[in-house]
């Protein structure tokens, strides 16, 4: 089936299954931007807890950076790598006050420069801080994008939102960010996906075996 169909095929079952994104899409980007940087290679309850737990004490680029990184690290601690990140947001924040003005930049380019910042960072950082409709590819949008053969398994990891782009009306962009995730971790799990029961299973190449 050709990918235009299978992309089809997705945005109608996300949209029957999940309805249209509820989501508020203007939240603090600098909260985004930080919690997305906690996020990296961590569980979304730890992410949670030290985002809470850091932004109770200091929420801003200034009070942040009167903490020490000791400090920072030790109210991240439930994150992954808490020195390496708490290095990383003190420098953000760094930068932020003396190229910014203490604001985040709208800018995928500018956000990618700061430290700890990759293409998924800075695309979350857009869409829920800025409102700026895009794809943020996280293990979930990029496993299934593949599985379903809308990106193909050799393309690296920022192919995958330029390639969706072209599949997917920029209307839908959103639906589809929010819905993978919520179907990656309900059905198209990254080990053992429940293909008996996933309605998208007889477009899907993986689920025919023709796949990862």
């Amino acid at each position: 089936m050709r990918k235009e169909k299978v992309a089809e095929a997705l945005v109608r079952f996300l949209r029957s299954r999940y309805g249209e994104p509820r989501h508020r899409w203007r939240e603090d980007p600098f909260r985004v931007l930080i919690s997305c940087v906690l996020s990296q290679r961590t569980r979304e309850e730890n992410t949670e807890r030290a985002s809470r737990a850091l932004f109770a004490v200091a929420s801003t680029p200034k009070e942040i950076l009167r903490l020490t990184e000791e400090r920072i690290a030790e109210l991240i601690k439930p994150v992954g790598f808490p020195r390496q990140k708490a290095k990383n947001i003190r420098r953000i924040c760094e930068i932020l006050i003396e190229r910014y003005g203490g604001k985040v930049p709208a800018s995928k380019e500018e956000l990618k420069q700061l430290p700890g910042v990759g293409e998924k960072t800075a695309s979350v950082t857009l869409c829920y801080g800025f409102g700026v409709p895009c794809i943020p590819v996280d293990t979930h949008v990029n496993r299934i994008s593949r599985r379903l053969g809308l990106v193909s398994w050799d393309a690296g990891i920022d192919e995958v939102e330029p390639e969706l782009r072209k599949l997917i009306r920029r209307e839908d962009w959103r639906l589809v960010n929010l819905g993978l995730v919520r179907f990656g971790r309900e059905i198209c799990r990254p080990v053992g996906p429940r293909c008996e029961i996933c309605p998208l299973a007889r477009v899907c190449p993986s689920a025919r075996g023709k796949g990862r």
